[in-house]
């Protein structure tokens, strides 16, 4: 017997003890867009590699090392996705979505693939809900997707558990000047840069703000804010948004160090971000990019949209103790005997066709009718079926509730579906 396959690193495995959370997420957010009028987009997870060259930026930390990229039989250059945003685009774009001024509002989930150090929340593999809006500018649809996550949390119990912080990155002339003034800045103090915000410096300024080096804090803490470098209209832009999350009751902190990690932002940036996972402390980011079309081949349309990393989120609703108990059997059919197994299976989807609603299990093993009380016991079923094969004849079966000491009754098996509904409410 040879040595046994694992998975690959970086990736895992959802066993069943787990999907119900996914369920319980998939379920609220599917609820919660809808009732702000978003529809769902499904993109394939196989892209060009040039797509995210375009979108995110050759230079990149996912570019330039995270990226699951491949030449294809045909010689195409193909990449697993690392986020989202630009296949959306790119899916709207291809599809005609963005033509006449169109307005479109959508979600997605689904796997991104980044080959990070796995630890706690971040994998390479890993989920991500997503929200995008396209063809609407201005600060108030910025304020809606905010909104849309704030319900998010309300919903899943996780209010009061995360922050949110709100930045602005201007215009594109407004982010070239404080690039310049950025620039200047940290080369006055590029003895104290870490080596990989020296690396940055060249390529990505602004992601020097961004470090996590302790040793990077005042050289970070004393950099001048972006927010001083905005023109009027942006200053606007971005006063309206407050002034919208304000008036709507979300409560916000203004954080000059947020820039986010993708090239193709501009104006509002925010994050999520909770202080009870560790280092991995953003829950759902997002912001405006407005020019992402038109690097993608489009005539320039608004767009804005954010990302949440689901596993991430998992892992906040289970520590906060607000994830759901495991779904249960209503009924677990305890046959005893071959014959019994034929007739219990039959009767056992005479009351699926009646009430598809109920998780109904059925022992399907021969085995004595105690081993099968100790399963239907671990199952944590509500109420026993028992069919034996005396009782065939005679149209009977019997009924016992797991869950209370009382004993078993024998009823018409033409009552049963009424017993079970006065037992079930």
């Amino acid at each position: 017997m040879g040595k046994a396959v694992k998975s690959i690193k970086g990736v895992h495995d959802i066993l069943p003890d787990d999907v119900h959370l996914w369920h319980f997420l998939e379920t609220v957010v599917r609820e919660v867009t809808q009732c702000y009028g978003y529809r769902e987009i499904r993109t394939p997870i196989l892209e060009k590699t040039e797509l995210f060259k375009r979108s995110i930026g050759d230079v990149t930390d996912i570019v330039e090392k995270e990226m699951y990229s491949f030449e294809d039989r045909n010689g195409d250059q193909l990449s697993l996705r690392p986020e989202n945003t630009a296949s959306c685009v790119r899916a709207a774009i291809q599809h005609g979505l963005l033509a006449n001024q169109q307005m479109h509002r959508l979600w997605y989930l689904g796997p991104q693939f980044r080959r990070e150090n796995p630890q706690r929340g971040r994998y390479r593999q890993f989920w991500q809900v997503g929200a995008e809006v396209y063809g609407i500018g201005g600060p108030f649809i910025e304020a809606e997707l905010i909104l849309l996550s704030a319900r998010l949390w309300h919903r899943l119990g996780l209010t009061g558990h995360v922050s949110l912080q709100v930045n602005s990155l201007g215009n594109s002339e407004d982010r070239d000047n404080y690039r310049q003034v950025l620039v200047e800045y940290l080369n006055d103090h590029i003895a104290e840069l870490d080596e990989d915000s020296k690396r940055r410096l060249q390529s990505n300024p602004l992601r020097v703000l961004d470090s996590k080096n302790p040793s990077m804090a005042n050289v970070v803490g004393a950099a001048p804010s972006v927010l001083d470098h905005l023109c009027s209209e942006s200053k606007a832009h971005f006063d309206g948004l407050q002034e919208s999350l304000a008036h709507c009751g979300v409560a916000f902190d203004v954080n000059t160090r947020l820039v986010r990690g993708l090239d193709y932002y501009s104006h509002t940036v925010f994050e999520w971000v909770t202080d009870q996972l560790g280092s991995q402390g953003t829950v759902c980011a997002g912001g405006r990019y407005d020019g992402l079309t038109e690097q993608l081949g489009a005539s320039p349309t608004p767009g804005v949209g954010w990302a949440l990393g689901v596993e991430r989120l998992l892992a906040l609703i289970s520590d906060t103790g607000n994830a759901p108990a495991p779904p249960v059997p209503d009924v677990y059919m305890v046959l005893v005997g071959d014959q019994a197994i034929v007739s219990g299976m039959a009767l056992a989807e005479e009351l699926r066709l009646a009430r598809p609603g109920w998780q109904i299990v059925t022992n399907c093993v021969g085995t004595s009718m105690k081993s099968q009380f100790k399963r239907a016991d671990k199952s944590d079923a509500k109420v026993a079926v028992i069919v034996a094969e005396g009782e065939i004849a005679d149209a009977t079966v019997s009924v016992k509730l797991l869950r209370e000491q009382t004993q078993q009754q024998t009823v018409p098996r033409a009552k049963l579906l009424d017993v079970l509904d006065g037992i079930f409410g």
